[in-house]
C-alpha cells in the first residue's frame, strides 16, 4: 500500500468518526458545469444560487482561501471556497478530509475573480464519494499505452482528446442508427451463441453450453439470420452489434469488434449504390462536422466523387498481374515471383485467399482516397451471386479509403440454394485441406434458402476500423473502450 493510500484512508476513518457518510446515495444538482458556464452572466445578475457536483480535479490554498476546479461530464469549473463564508471549523475539516479526486457536490453563487475567471462561491459543500486512491499525473501516470487501455477509466479523467473520440464514436453509431431507421430499415438482434458460425470467413471461438450437452460459437457474422428475415417477409433489415474472431490482434483488429450489418431487398445496383454513399457521408459529418478529414497527415474527401475500379483492374494496375490469367495457385505463385513480389501465400489455402493476399499485399494499400473496388474473385465471396457479366466474378464491392476496407457490400446476394449449397461445398473442401476461415455447410440456412430469398443487396461496414480512421486514431484500441490485451505478467 503506497503512503498517499494510507493518508486517505486515515481521512476516510476521520470522516465515519465525524459520523459523516463518504459515500452518500444521493446528490443535489440544478447545473451542470457547461450550463453555469453558458447561463454566468444571468446566474451573476439574478444572483442564483447554484448546485453543481464532480469530481475535484485540483485544490489551491491561500489561507482562508481555496480555489478548486470541479469536473463533470460536460466539462470543468473553477469553485472557490472561503473560510469567513464556511466558518474555520467546516473549512478546516474540509481540508482535513478531502483530496483531489473526491466526488464533491456543492451550493453557492457564483462571481468573476479579479483575474477574471468565472467562479463559484461555495456556501455548502457535501463529499459523495471518497477516492482512496490518487488520480495520475496527466504526463506521468498513464504514459505507458497498455496501462490507458488497462485502466481506460483514468484514461479518459486525464486524456480528453480519449473523451472526445469516444463521443465522436457514439454520435457516429446514433446517427447512423437514425439514417436507417428515417428510411424504414428495422433494427433487428439475431443471436450471438450460434450451432454454426456463418456469414464470413473467419476461425470462430468456441464455447460449451453444458444444459444442451452442446457446443457453441460466438458469432463471426450476423449475415445467415439477417438473410433469413429477409426470407420471412422482412424487405429493410439490420443489426449494430458486435463480432467475435479468433485471430491475431494488431493495429487493425480486435478479437470482438462491433459491426452493423444491412440487408435490403429489390433495390437497384446503383441506388443500393448510392445509398451506401449517403450513409458514409451523413455519418462521417454528423460526428466530425466536416467531410474532409486528416488521416495520417494526408486530406481525405469524402465530399468528392468516389470513382470505382474492378478487383481485377486494381491488382493489374498495382503490380501487372492479370487475376484472369492465373486461375491456379502454382500459376499466380509463379506471376508473383516474376513481378519479384515479396508475398507469403504459405498460410493462403486455395485460390480466393491467394487473391486476397495478392490484393492486400500490392493494390489496396495504394487507394488514399474514397475508392469503390468491385468484383472480386468469386472463391472470395461464397455468400456472394456472381457478377452477371462475368461468373469468375462476384456482385461484390468495397469502399477502400487509405488502404483499409470501410464498406463490405453485395449488390446481388447469392440466393440460388443450389449455387450456395455448391459453394458451401468448396469451403468445406478448403477445411478439409487445411483451412482455418472457410465456412461450414449450414444445412438450416439452405432449407431457409430453398423457400425463396428476393433478389436482395447487403452491406457491412466495422464500427470500429470506421471510428478509428475518422478520428485519425493510430490503432483499433484507441476506439474500444475496453480492448482485449494480453494477461499481465506477476
Amino acid at each position: 500500500m503506497i503512503q498517499e493510500e494510507k493518508d486517505r484512508l486515515g481521512r476516510l476513518e476521520k470522516l465515519r468518526a465525524a459520523h459523516i457518510d463518504p459515500y452518500p446515495t444521493r446528490a443535489q444538482r440544478s447545473h451542470t458545469a457547461q450550463e453555469v458556464l453558458q447561463h454566468f452572466d444571468e446566474l451573476l445578475e439574478k444572483g442564483t444560487t447554484v448546485k453543481i457536483v464532480g469530481r475535484i480535479r485540483l485544490l489551491r490554498t491561500h489561507g482562508g482561501l481555496t480555489f478548486g476546479q470541479l469536473q463533470d461530464q460536460t466539462g470543468t469549473i473553477q469553485i472557490a471556497l472561503k473560510k469567513d463564508t464556511l466558518g474555520e471549523d467546516s473549512y478546516n475539516f474540509f481540508h482535513e478530509t478531502t483530496d483531489v479526486g473526491d466526488f464533491l457536490g456543492v451550493e453557492g453563487v457564483v462571481f468573476v475573480t479579479k483575474k477574471g475567471e468565472k467562479t463559484v462561491e461555495v456556501v455548502k459543500q457535501q463529499l459523495l464519494s471518497k477516492a482512496i486512491l490518487p488520480l495520475p499525473e496527466k504526463w506521468h501516470g498513464l504514459s505507458d499505452v497498455e496501462a490507458r487501455y488497462r485502466q481506460r477509466e483514468l484514461d479518459l479523467l486525464v486524456n480528453p482528446d480519449v473523451r472526445q473520440r469516444f463521443i465522436v464514436r457514439s454520435k457516429l453509431i446514433s446517427s447512423l442508427r437514425s439514417f436507417l431507421d428515417s428510411r424504414d430499415f428495422l433494427e433487428v438482434e439475431t443471436p450471438i451463441l450460434q450451432p454454426i458460425p456463418g456469414g464470413a470467413n473467419a476461425r470462430p471461438f468456441i464455447t460449451h453450453h453444458n444444459a444442451l450437452h452442446s457446443d457453441l460459437y460466438l458469432r463471426i457474422a450476423p449475415e445467415i439470420y439477417l438473410k433469413r428475415l429477409i426470407i420471412g417477409g422482412f424487405e429493410k433489415v439490420y443489426e449494430i452489434g458486435r463480432l467475435f474472431r479468433n485471430e491475431g490482434i494488431d493495429q487493425s483488429h480486435n478479437p470482438e469488434f462491433t459491426t452493423i450489418e444491412l440487408y435490403w431487398a429489390f433495390v437497384p445496383k446503383e441506388t443500393f449504390i448510392q445509398t451506401l454513399e449517403d450513409i458514409m457521408r451523413h455519418i462521417v459529418r454528423q460526428a466530425t462536422g466536416t467531410l474532409q478529414l486528416s488521416h495520417e497527415g494526408t486530406m481525405i474527401d469524402f465530399e468528392a466523387s468516389w470513382p470505382r475500379v474492378t478487383f481485377r483492374e486494381a491488382v493489374q494496375q498495382a503490380c501487372g498481374i492479370d487475376i484472369d490469367e492465373h486461375r491456379t495457385t502454382e500459376s499466380l505463385a509463379k506471376a508473383a515471383s516474376d513481378a519479384k513480389l515479396e508475398i507469403d501465400f504459405s498460410r493462403c489455402v486455395g485460390i480466393g485467399e491467394w487473391y486476397d493476399e495478392l490484393f492486400k499485399k500490392t493494390a489496396r494499400p495504394l487507394f488514399n482516397q474514397p475508392t469503390w473496388v468491385l468484383d472480386y474473385p468469386l472463391e472470395l465471396k461464397p455468400l456472394a451471386r456472381q457478377n452477371p457479366d462475368d461468373e469468375t466474378k462476384s456482385a461484390s464491392i468495397q469502399l477502400i479509403v487509405k488502404g483499409q476496407e470501410i464498406i463490405n457490400a453485395y449488390y446481388h446476394e447469392l440466393n440460388d440454394p443450389l449455387e450456395q449449397r455448391r459453394r458451401f461445398e468448396e469451403q468445406q473442401t478448403l477445411r478439409e485441406q487445411g483451412s482455418d476461415v472457410a465456412q461450414f455447410m449450414d444445412e438450416e440456412f439452405l432449407n431457409a434458402l430453398a423457400h425463396g430469398m428476393p433478389p436482395t443487396s447487403g452491406m457491412a461496414i466495422g464500427i470500429d476500423r470506421l471510428a478509428a480512421f475518422i478520428t485519425d486514431a493510430p490503432n483499433l484500441k484507441e476506439v474500444i473502450l475496453f480492448p482485449t490485451l494480453r494477461p499481465e505478467r506477476e
